[in-house]
């Protein structure tokens, strides 16, 4: 399925982060919707390195791209001569950088801001050399502890959400120019979806507690999950948005959720009735208290006016689509 008009045969696309979640799923867009396209992914792939948190350094993972036919480069985004080849040996038509430490959880903060914030500056002047339209992964966890979620009531409460706004800060300043390409930014709100098991712990728990139920555990909320409301978006909306963004109305900075929050107790209870598994809930104390949000609901507004971007599915119908694939992961992977 294609989101809008444009014919992508014979465009050269860069998506940077491409062996991740998102960055996958548009690779494959593209080879399955224009196979006459040259889709060139970057991607830092993960190997043994952590992060003082324990978490692995990248998620790139080869196997989100088993059948890809494109061009698979290996680098870091923070490597001015990789990018300096780049934008050397091809001229991008369109840009996807969904490159990014994602990780909420990590402290270290040098790092954070190299590879967020200072290399999307490197992409972004490759984008207007090229005349390349930018479309990059901005984030809901920009909005952090307020409680109005809107462009301009950013409040991050980690350095993940303040890289990310002082990316949407680049934006703004760079679109005060005269510019021949358009910049969006994508907030994405809980994203979930096939592609995105390799992220492991930070996978969303509704992949988790799908293999928590197939393994026959009983799957651990935090207390109060009842009352803890995300905005739970699924992949094909994500993709939507980006292509949708590829041509706006307007440039600019757009929320990419559903408009609707939901519980943890929604996800748990619409996996075992798909699942037809009733192995109960256990309810553990939150370790994340004064780092967590604990309600996200994005005002979509301005993302379907400027961008004509429409959610088309609600949770039932995402994780109904999701179950297929849950269900091969585990039996594949985790059994």
């Amino acid at each position: 399925m294609t989101y809008n008009d444009i014919d992508f045969n014979n465009k050269t696309i860069l998506i940077t982060g491409g062996a991740g979640f998102i960055g996958s799923n548009l690779a494959f867009y593209f080879q399955n919707n224009f196979p006459m396209a040259k889709v060139v992914v970057l991607d830092c792939f993960r190997n043994s390195e952590t992060f003082s948190n324990g978490n692995l350094k990248s998620f790139g993972h080869f196997k989100n791209l088993l059948g890809f036919k494109g061009v698979v480069i290996s680098g870091d985004i923070t490597d001015k001569k990789l990018l300096k080849n780049l934008e050397l040996n091809y001229k991008f038509d369109y840009i996807f950088h969904q490159a990014a430490i994602s990780d909420t959880t990590v402290s270290e903060q040098d790092l954070m801001i190299r590879t967020n914030v200072n290399a999307y500056e490197d992409l972004l002047k490759i984008a207007i050399n090229h005349k390349a339209n930018m479309i990059y992964a901005s984030s809901a966890a920009t909005y952090g502890d307020s409680n109005k979620f809107e462009i301009g009531y950013e409040q991050p409460n980690n350095a993940y959400g303040f890289s990310k706004v002082m990316m949407d800060n680049i934006t703004y300043e760079y679109l005060k120019q005269d510019l021949d390409i358009s910049i969006v930014g994508l907030k994405y709100f809980n994203v979930y979806g096939p592609k995105e098991f390799y992220k492991n712990k930070t996978a969303s728990m509704i992949v988790q507690f799908g293999h928590q139920l197939l393994k026959g555990l009983t799957p651990k909320l935090f207390e109060g999950s009842d009352k803890i409301l995300r905005d739970f978006i699924y992949i094909e909306d994500v993709i939507q948005a980006n292509i949708k963004a590829c041509n706006p109305k307007k440039s600019g900075v757009y929320n990419v959720g559903t408009g609707k929050a939901r519980s943890f107790e929604d996800i748990v209870n619409i996996l075992q009735k798909e699942l037809e598994i009733n192995n109960g809930k256990e309810y553990i104390p939150n370790p994340f208290v004064g780092s967590y949000q604990f309600f996200t609901q994005a005002n979509i507004e301005s993302t379907k006016e400027n961008l004509g971007y429409e959610p088309r599915h609600e949770m039932e119908d995402g994780i109904k689509a999701y179950l297929p694939e849950i269900k091969r992961l585990y039996n594949e992977e985790v059994k």
